[in-house]
């Protein structure tokens, strides 16, 4: 195992704020052109991971990162090259496609006002079976995310043993780490899930106990943006909110 398991969310995104508006104004579909994986950060979104990189400079060396990995979508690699820079860190970025966002399919930039309007029966469905079990048309459920986060796992017992390893990803995958690593039941996800939002910069971090297996210590944690100018931000939670741009 590693001796320190680090998760941050990607810094704030165009598509965050896209979603934002299009449920201010009640809207089914953001105003958004890209396709998820090339989302960009917004302004402040690099300003907040620039905050991490000054985060990570802080730390007496012993305690920096010896390996990064990120999603290779834009704004979560994008964070990790700022935090990676902003600290001085000579390392290489590592980019795994398992660690992608969650793919919503047919959903794809729709509020949950959207898919209620041109998918009703498959509304009726998602709340028939759940948040954590329901796949969207061409996408993935969040067990779906998990089977690619216990792959990482067992990437990561063989290659990365003993090392400081922080991941830069998004909101659905830092969840999925969860499910996988404490055997969240599905109540207690959805709990958690509803209780505490992961705000963008926030870091989650795991290190292993007495008996070797990693175990929570901290969970959403916004001390590095705390730290800086930068205000922390974070998706408010709806019980239809949708559009994977936004996690």
């Amino acid at each position: 195992m590693p001796a320190e398991l680090v998760l941050v969310r990607h810094g704030e995104s165009v598509g965050n704020i896209a979603d934002r508006e299009a449920r201010s104004r009640g809207a089914g579909r953001l105003v958004l052109d890209a396709r998820d994986a090339d989302v960009e950060l917004s302004d402040l979104g690099a300003e907040q991971a620039a905050a991490v990189g000054r985060y990570l400079a802080e730390m007496a060396e012993d305690a920096r990162p010896t390996v990064v990995l990120s999603s290779p979508y834009r704004r979560a690699a994008d964070t990790a090259r700022a935090a990676i820079e902003g600290a001085g860190l000579d390392l290489p970025l590592v980019l795994d496609e398992r660690l992608r966002e969650r793919d919503l399919g047919a959903f794809d930039g729709l509020t949950g006002a959207g898919i209620r309007e041109e998918y009703p029966e498959e509304a009726r469905r998602r709340q028939r079976t759940g948040k954590l079990y329901y796949r969207p048309p061409g996408g993935e459920s969040w067990c779906d995310v998990a089977l690619r986060v216990r792959s990482v796992l067992d990437t990561v017992r063989v290659e990365h043993d003993g090392a400081r390893l922080w991941i830069f990803s998004h909101q659905a995958v830092i969840m999925a780490f969860r499910i996988a690593l404490e055997q969240l039941h599905e109540q207690e996800l959805l709990r958690v899930d509803r209780e505490t939002p992961i705000p963008n910069c926030s870091i989650t971090t795991y290190r292993p106990g007495d008996d070797g297996i990693l175990r929570l210590v901290s969970f959403a944690d916004t001390t590095a943006v705390d730290r800086s100018p930068s205000p922390v931000t974070a998706e408010d939670e709806h019980p239809g909110r949708s559009g994977n741009v936004a996690s």
